[in-house]
C-alpha cells in the first residue's frame, strides 16, 4: 500500500510536469501568432532595425555584391535600413566605421547619373557592383520615369543589371532614385550637389495607361469619400494623383484649380506643432484638404503616425474613427496615399514661403 501511494505521488508529479511543459510549448508556439508579429519580434532583437542587403541581379539569377570604396580602395557595405514596420520606402546607406552615410545620385551633365556615397566631410565614395571575376561595375542612374530614376549596374559591354534590396527572409525591394521636385539640383549634402535621393521601394507590377488617378477616403463599408481642397470662399477643388510615366512607384498628388492650374499638396506643421495637409498656392495661401462624408459633411484629412520615412494619411471621423486614403485608377488599381520624408530635418523645402514638413505621394500598397 505504501509503495502504491509513492507510485501515485510520482505519477501525479510526472503528469504535472508534462502538463506544464505542454502548456509552455503550446503558448510559445501558438498558431495564432501572425507572420507580422514574428517579424516584429525579430526586428526588436536587432535594436529595432532590419538590415537589407543591396545587390545587383545578374540575368542568370546570381547576386552581385554592391560596395562603397574610398579613395584608398577600402571597401564598405551598402545596405537598406528598415527602421520601422513599413518596407515601402527605406533609406539606403553606406555603413562606414559605425556611421550610416547617405547614398545619393549626384548632379551630372553626362548620359548616366553617378550614384555615390557622401561622408560627413563631403568626401565622395564610389559605389560599385562586383562580379564573379572581381571586376568593379559602375552603378548609375540610367533614365527617368517621372519621379523615379532607374538605377543599374553597368557592365563593360553596356549590359544593365537591376539593383535590389534583399531582406534576410528573401523579400525584394527595388533600389531607385527618387526626386521630389523638378529642379536638376534637389539639394546639397555636406557641400555636395545632389540630383536625387536613393531609396529601396516596393516592387510594382504593370501600371495602367491612365494619366489621372482619383484620391478617395475608403469607408469601412466599402464606399468612397471624395477628397477636396477647400479655398477661403468654400469652393472645393479636385485632388488627383498624376501618373505621367510608365511607373506607379511614386505618383505626384496635386490640387486641380480651374482648367490648367495644379497646386502642390504637402504636410505643413503649424506654430503649435500640429500637422495639417494643404494645397499651396503661388501666393503662399493654404487650402486645407477635406473629405466629404456620405451626408455631405466635411471631415478632416490628417497626418497620423509616422513609420520611418512614411506618415499615415487618414480621414478623421468626428467620433475618432480613421479611414484610409487611396489613389484609385480608372481600372481599379490602388496605391496608398502617404506622407513621405526624404530628409531627417523638419523642413524639407519651402514653397512660396511656406515651410514643408513632408511631401504627399501615392505609393504601392
Amino acid at each position: 500500500m505504501l509503495i502504491l501511494k509513492k507510485m501515485d505521488i510520482r505519477l501525479i508529479g510526472a503528469l504535472v510536469i508534462a502538463v506544464f511543459v505542454f502548456l509552455s510549448f503550446g503558448l510559445n508556439s501558438d498558431s495564432n501568432y501572425s507572420k507580422d508579429e514574428v517579424q516584429h519580434e525579430k526586428s526588436d532583437k536587432v535594436g529595432g532595425e532590419v538590415i537589407w542587403h543591396v545587390k545587383a541581379i545578374h540575368p542568370e539569377g546570381n547576386f552581385l555584391d554592391i560596395k562603397a570604396f574610398d579613395q584608398y580602395g577600402n571597401k564598405y557595405d551598402v545596405k537598406a535600413i528598415q527602421d520601422a514596420s513599413q518596407t515601402t520606402l527605406m533609406d539606403v546607406k553606406v555603413l562606414m566605421k559605425g556611421k550610416k552615410l547617405p547614398v545619393k545620385i549626384l548632379q551630372s551633365d553626362g548620359r548616366f547619373m553617378p550614384v555615390k556615397g557622401i561622408t560627413n566631410e563631403g568626401v565622395i565614395l564610389d559605389i560599385k557592383a562586383i562580379n564573379a571575376k572581381g571586376e568593379k561595375l559602375d552603378v548609375k542612374g540610367i533614365g527617368h520615369s517621372g519621379n523615379i530614376i532607374h538605377i543599374k549596374a553597368i557592365t563593360k559591354n553596356k549590359e544593365f543589371y537591376g539593383v535590389k534590396a534583399v531582406s534576410p527572409e528573401g523579400l525584394l525591394n527595388d533600389v531607385k532614385g527618387v526626386k521630389v521636385n523638378s529642379d536638376p539640383v534637389e539639394g546639397s549634402i555636406n557641400g555636395v550637389l545632389i540630383h536625387a535621393h536613393v531609396k529601396a521601394i516596393s516592387q510594382t507590377g504593370c501600371a495602367s495607361d491612365n494619366f489621372i488617378w482619383h484620391i478617395k477616403g475608403i469607408h469601412p463599408e466599402g464606399k468612397t469619400l471624395d477628397i477636396k481642397a477647400i479655398d477661403p470662399e468654400g469652393t472645393a477643388h479636385d485632388i488627383k494623383a498624376i501618373k505621367n510615366s510608365s511607373q506607379r512607384s511614386l505618383l505626384d498628388i496635386k490640387a486641380f484649380v480651374g482648367d490648367n492650374l495644379q497646386l502642390p499638396v504637402k504636410i505643413i506643421k503649424g506654430s503649435d506643432s500640429k500637422q495639417g495637409i494643404f494645397a499651396i498656392t503661388k501666393e503662399g495661401s493654404l487650402y486645407p484638404l477635406k473629405a466629404m462624408d456620405l451626408d455631405g459633411n466635411l471631415l478632416d484629412v490628417v497626418a497620423g503616425e509616422r513609420l520611418g520615412n512614411l506618415i499615415h494619411i487618414k480621414v478623421a471621423q468626428k467620433n475618432g474613427d480613421l479611414y484610409g486614403v487611396k489613389a484609385i485608377s480608372p481600372e481599379g488599381e490602388l496605391n496608398d496615399v502617404k506622407g513621405v520624408k526624404m530628409l531627417k530635418e523638419n523642413v524639407e523645402m519651402e514653397i512660396s514661403g511656406v515651410k514643408v514638413y513632408a511631401h504627399i505621394k501615392a505609393l504601392p500598397q
